[in-house]
C-alpha cells in the first residue's frame, strides 16, 4: 500500500465538506490501527497539523466489570463486547460539531482497560479516520454506525501473518504460548470468520503483505 496515495485518497473525500469521517474496517490483526495512524500523520504532513485525527473502535471494549456481567468475559473484542451505540453517538457528534475539541477514548493493553479522552479530534480537523474490526458488518447498531462514514476500506493480510500478530498481542498481554494460541482459535477467528462474511459491503480493498 501507498500511504501517500492513500491520504490523497481520503483528502479528496473532504471536498466542501467540513469534516468528513473514513472507516478502516477488517479483521483482527490486519494492522487498522497502524495504517490509521500512518494515514492521519502523512496526510497531516500535507496539510498541516490539527487536519485530521483518529478515533480508534477499541476505546468502545465494555469494561471487564461489564463483560463478566454480561458473560463476555472470554469473548473480549467480538461484536456484541463493544458499546456500539455509544460509538455510533460519538461518530455522529465529530461529524457535526467542528466546532470544538472532541476527546476520544482508548484502549489501554497494559491496563486491559478502555480509557478515556487519550485521543483529541481538533476543531479543524477535515478528516477523522476510525478503524475497527466491524465497520462493514450489516448487524444492528453497526450499520448505524457505519452509515456515518464517508468510505468504508476494507484493510487484510495474509491469514498466517495475522495469525502471529495476534499470539504475539496476547503474548505481550501476559497469556503463555498455549493460552494465547487457544485464545486466538477461540475467540479472535471466530471475530475474523464473521468480519469476513460482510467484507463485500466495503467501498475498498486494502492489501498488505507486511
Amino acid at each position: 500500500m501507498d500511504i501517500a496515495v492513500l491520504a490523497r485518497d481520503a483528502w479528496e473525500l473532504t471536498g466542501e465538506s467540513a469534516r468528513v469521517l473514513v472507516g478502516l474496517a477488517g479483521p483482527p490483526g490486519a494492522g487498522k490501527s497502524t495504517l490509521a495512524r500512518a494515514l492521519v500523520a502523512e496526510v497531516e504532513r500535507g496539510h498541516g497539523a490539527g487536519s485530521a485525527a483518529y478515533l480508534p473502535l477499541d476505546g468502545f471494549h465494555l469494561s471487564n466489570a461489564q463483560l463478566a456481567r454480561l458473560g463476555l468475559t472470554s469473548r473480549k473484542g467480538s461484536e456484541p463486547s463493544f458499546d456500539v451505540r455509544g460509538y455510533a453517538a460519538l461518530l455522529a457528534r465529530v461529524r457535526e460539531d467542528t466546532g470544538h475539541h472532541i476527546y476520544v477514548p482508548d484502549y489501554d493493553r497494559t491496563l486491559h482497560e478502555p480509557v478515556a479522552a487519550r485521543h483529541v479530534v481538533p476543531a479543524g480537523a477535515r478528516l477523522v479516520v476510525t478503524e475497527g474490526n466491524y465497520l462493514v458488518c450489516d448487524l444492528p447498531g453497526w450499520r448505524e454506525a457505519t452509515a456515518l462514514l464517508a468510505a468504508r476500506w476494507y484493510v487484510d493480510t495474509p491469514p498466517g501473518l495475522r495469525r502471529e500478530r495476534l499470539v504475539r498481542r496476547q503474548r505481550e498481554g501476559g497469556r503463555d504460548e498455549a493460552a494465547a494460541l487457544a485464545w486466538v482459535a477461540g475467540n479472535d477467528w471466530p471475530n475474523t470468520e464473521l468480519v469476513e462474511r460482510h467484507r463485500s459491503r466495503a467501498d475498498r480493498f486494502l492489501t498488505a503483505t507486511t
